[in-house]
């Protein structure tokens, strides 16, 4: 049994503005409008039919559950829910151990990363069939990307004798090199770059562990709940494993690593300039994504959600425009976008984390108007979705309807609001929103006051465990 382990986490923040830490890179859509999340579910499915399992955090849980809908069958979706980031290595390690519990120490792991992009469909299932078939022979399996150019932004494999026609055995994992480095790897052909995704047995794993960070997989099998769906992990229990990866912990010291070298057009997207070099561009080198005119410009990238975008006289620009942030960089740069998100947070600005639209369990809020008196959201509400019964100290709330059918709570009051009805919720008055229907419900909301923030919510009843 091979089944795939989607690993979702991380902030990206080199791909600023549009990944940001409650909306990441995982999420982000391609020009095709499918995100890398999809893409590598599709891809998951495409080599494994069964059960996709996905190691992701708390908070995104609900997103990744809605972005799998229609695609995957709910029977076969399970996650692992992380209170808190420990790398891949805890991650894989609670995988193996509720792979192991649920079907045998036999059963076979294959790490995706969330946030990869692969085309040649046919070449990774080759791959991952050659991978497979050392699994099963006890081996733990990476894959090695061919290198195409001396890159510095990746780590490296190096690989010895070989295992059979695919594999070799590995000889070290090598960090990130300079440029003269990276260009001798390239030249000598021994090396590869790790991409992140291995196939192991769940046994064969967990047996490495024990021999080589014990105490983590003593940590991992005290932090694992006897059952859930989803599983999710208590904090202090997980929080007390090693923020480290599963390279450090196990693969550069077990003895019996292969790599599978492949040479399929995979990219781990970690820039706005891996972006940019998705598509050919036109004759001047441009790409653009959204409404933009481009004058006298060449080889620039630019993506639009909403705005038109206008360049003039611009040459190796990345332009990004989200609606509530824009970023310009120079390509060469755009490695070192993560650092405008650490000066927001110095700042402690909201565009760090989250977007003008916030993704809830619930559904959706976009904010339309964000000023010291008031503050205007548009709301989207998923059929069958309740928000939590609530009220506000320092706040009142005004709902209207634009479509569909509300069902409301106002104090001891329940009523149903259609298409341009509206409410008033008082001050400290107890209030729910739900939409009952099989569409989605849109409303308006104006919260007048002298205090907007999300910690002036207290809630009394949440179906998703906020309270």
């Amino acid at each position: 049994m091979l089944i795939p382990v989607i690993l979702s986490g991380g902030a990206g923040t080199r791909l600023w503005p549009v990944s940001r830490q409650a909306y990441p890179k995982p999420f982000m859509q391609m020009a095709d409008g499918q995100s890398l999340l999809k893409k590598t579910l599709l891809r998951a499915m495409a080599v494994a039919g069964g059960e996709v399992l996905t190691v992701t955090s708390r908070d995104h849980y609900f997103i990744t559950r809605d972005e799998f809908r229609g695609t995957i069958d709910e029977a076969h979706m399970r996650f692992i829910l992380e209170p808190c980031g420990r790398n891949t290595a805890p991650a894989l390690a609670m995988a193996a151990l509720d792979i192991a519990r649920r079907h045998g120490d036999r059963a076979k792991l294959l790490v995706l990363p969330a946030d990869h992009l692969i085309r040649d469909l046919t070449a990774f299932q080759d791959a991952v069939a050659a991978a497979s078939e050392l699994a099963d022979a006890g081996l733990l399996v990476t894959f090695g990307i061919v290198p195409t150019r001396a890159e510095t932004g990746f780590g490296y494999i190096r690989a010895g004798a070989p295992v059979n026609a695919r594999a070799r055995q590995v000889i070290a994992f090598v960090e990130k090199p300079d440029a003269s480095t990276a260009e001798r790897y390239v030249q000598s052909g021994e090396y590869s770059w790790n991409s992140g995704m291995f196939c192991f047995a769940a046994g064969d794993l967990i047996a490495e562990m024990e021999m080589a960070c014990p105490d983590l997989i003593a940590l991992a099998r005290a932090a694992l709940p006897a059952a859930g769906a989803p599983l999710e992990l208590p904090k202090d229990a997980f929080a007390a494993l090693p923020d480290i990866s599963i390279d450090y912990a196990v693969m550069e010291k077990s003895q019996r690593v292969a790599v599978v070298p492949v040479s399929f057009d995979w990219n781990d997207i970690g820039s706005w300039k891996a972006i940019s070099e998705l598509d050919v561009g036109d004759e001047a080198g441009n790409r653009v994504e959204g409404p933009a005119v481009l004058v006298d410009s060449r080889n620039c990238f630019v993506q639009s959600r909403g705005r038109l975008v206008a360049a003039v006289g611009v040459e190796d620009l990345v332009i990004v425009d989200t609606g509530d942030a824009v970023l310009v960089s120079s390509r060469d740069k755009s490695q070192s976008v993560k650092r405008v998100v650490d000066e927001l947070k110095l700042r402690r600005h909201e565009a760090a984390n989250v977007h003008a639209t916030v993704h809830r369990p619930w559904g959706s809020y976009t904010v339309l108007e964000d000023a010291d008196d008031c503050k205007v959201k548009r709301l989207v509400v998923r059929p069958g979705q309740v928000l939590s019964l609530q009220k506000h100290h320092r706040r009142s709330e005004h709902w209207t309807v634009v479509f569909g059918t509300a069902h409301v709570r106002i104090g001891d009051n329940e009523f149903s609001l259609e298409r341009n009805q509206s409410v008033y919720i008082p001050v400290n008055t107890l209030h729910r929103l739900e939409n009952q229907t099989d569409a989605d419900l849109c409303l308006i909301e104006v919260q007048c006051g002298d205090y907007f923030g999300e910690d002036d919510i207290v809630r009394y009843e949440d179906r998703y465990g906020r309270v």
